[in-house]
């Protein structure tokens, strides 16, 4: 283990309660860092729920775990990844309901008009082709912002693969879509999160497979 390095920190989402949240919706609260107020809320829609309209004082990121919800810029599928920078205004809807993972910065404020603010960008991961990664792990790029040097990745591991021991030189959140992932500080299986804080040292393995989703800000280097 390295001892020197802050750990990472694994999420159990079914320890963390659902509340009534904003716009009627049940959230979890999974992760926050309040110096760069970003947060990760898992939100539950109901059928035919609506939500009012709303303007990102921050930007969202967010993947649509099951289900699908609608904005004025289309529909988000279970396995879609979308992205809402600062400023879109939208309403949004879900017909047959919905589970989706979203990490935030910033808020939201009321809205009463859409206007000319930046919109929904969807990401289709079915469309996005896969590119051979470190041996053993093929990725597929979905979004990236080099202003805030921030991206997101999704990653498949093949049973036993490693990824070597690395330093995180920004920070991470991962969520388990399938299989699990383990580190020098525990295993992460599927329908959880692992947050790895900058500086964090760590050997990344899959005893059996996974499909990682990373929200990434910064890099890694060789530890």
């Amino acid at each position: 283990m390295a001892e020197s390095s802050p750990p990472s920190r694994t999420i159990v989402t079914a320890d963390i309660e659902w509340r009534l949240g904003r716009f009627g919706l049940w959230t979890k609260d999974l992760w926050s860092d309040p110096a760069t107020q970003r947060k990760a809320v898992l939100s539950r829609f109901w059928s035919n729920g609506q939500l009012p309209m709303h303007r990102h004082v921050g930007d969202e990121l967010l993947y649509v775990i099951e289900g699908a919800i609608f904005d004025e810029s289309g529909v988000l599928y279970a396995g879609d990844v979308g992205y809402r920078p600062r400023g879109c205004v939208h309403t949004g809807d879900s017909r047959n309901g919905a589970t989706v993972l979203g990490l935030f910065t910033g808020g939201l404020e009321a809205a009463d008009q859409i206007g000319d603010s930046p919109q929904t960008q969807i990401f289709r991961l079915s469309d996005i082709p896969w590119e051979e990664g470190i041996p053993g792990v093929r990725v597929k790029r979905i979004w990236s912002d080099d202003a805030t040097r921030r991206f997101v990745l999704l990653s498949r591991f093949e049973p036993g693969a490693t990824i070597a021991r690395h330093r995180h030189t920004g920070d991470e959140l991962i969520f388990v879509i399938e299989g699990s992932t383990a580190d020098d500080y525990g295993e992460v299986t599927a329908g959880n999160l692992n947050f790895r804080p900058e500086g964090c040292v760590h050997t990344v393995t899959s005893r059996n497979g996974a499909t990682v989703l990373s929200f990434v800000r910064g890099g890694a280097e060789p530890a």
